[in-house]
């Protein structure tokens, strides 16, 4: 259930230095007086609980998503009845951005944890972006990075073998994790292997082993989903010549 929190523009200014990746909030770099218009725009928050949908395939798109705490996944539903996962959200991020072109979600979004979103009404957000530069920018600046991120996602898949895949997710978690101020060599992962597997395009059987060959040559230790990196630089070997995803 949605229930809206009123803010006021010190309460907003508050929630902004509190998050940790102040680029990806709407507000980010903002004079005061374009702060105090956005006070009826971020004005709602939902709680959404561990393995719960925010939304799902086929939604009637009337917002995006501001993940404030917790994580997410998106995924769509193939033909042979099977999910595929199409990406991994955090504190920070955006969701919802799949249901602009059509109106209609394209994906569900599903929380991998007890987690909770700032509700942006697409609306409203359109309307105060036509006349607030700064909220413009900033947005195609997210959409921007939506793009790319997926393009790396698309040449990850189609050049890199299974290790290189999993070196690669796991150097790109980590950087995100340093991102919101965490260890860049320790971090608790929310998603399961089969859906890193997803994911990755490889098979459940395929990421352990690759999980357990690394432990073994000593890159990483692995307690269920508790991963610590020990040797950094040979797992960006694996990926030297290969394109990132950030």
């Amino acid at each position: 259930m949605m229930a809206t929190v009123p803010m006021t523009v010190a309460g907003l200014k508050k929630a902004c230095s509190q998050c940790n990746l102040l680029e990806l909030c709407l507000p980010f770099g903002m004079i005061d007086s374009d702060i105090h218009r956005l006070d009826e725009l971020v004005g709602a928050r939902r709680k959404i609980k561990r393995h719960q949908p925010l939304y799902r395939t086929g939604d009637l798109f009337e917002a995006i998503y501001a993940i404030r705490i917790g994580s997410f996944k998106t995924d769509v539903l193939l033909e042979d009845g099977r999910e595929q996962v199409t990406g991994f959200q955090m504190t920070g991020e955006i969701l919802g951005l799949d249901g602009i072109s059509t109106e209609l979600h394209s994906c569900n979004a599903i929380a991998l944890e007890d987690s909770e979103v700032c509700v942006i009404p697409y609306a409203k957000l359109e309307e105060l972006a036509r006349v607030i530069e700064g909220l413009q920018h900033q947005f195609h600046k997210v959409m921007s990075r939506e793009i790319v991120r997926d393009h790396g996602v698309m040449m990850l898949l189609g050049s890199m073998r299974a290790e290189e895949r999993l070196a690669a997710f796991l150097l790109n978690m980590s950087q995100r994790f340093t991102a919101r101020g965490f260890s860049a060599s320790e971090f608790h992962l929310r998603m399961t292997r089969e859906e890193i597997g997803s994911y990755l395009g490889l098979k459940l059987e395929t990421v352990s082993r690759a999980f357990s060959r690394f432990q073994d040559e000593g890159l990483v230790a692995v307690q269920q989903k508790h991963i610590r990196i020990l040797d950094n630089s040979r797992l960006k070997k694996l990926i030297q010549h290969q394109p990132s995803v950030r």
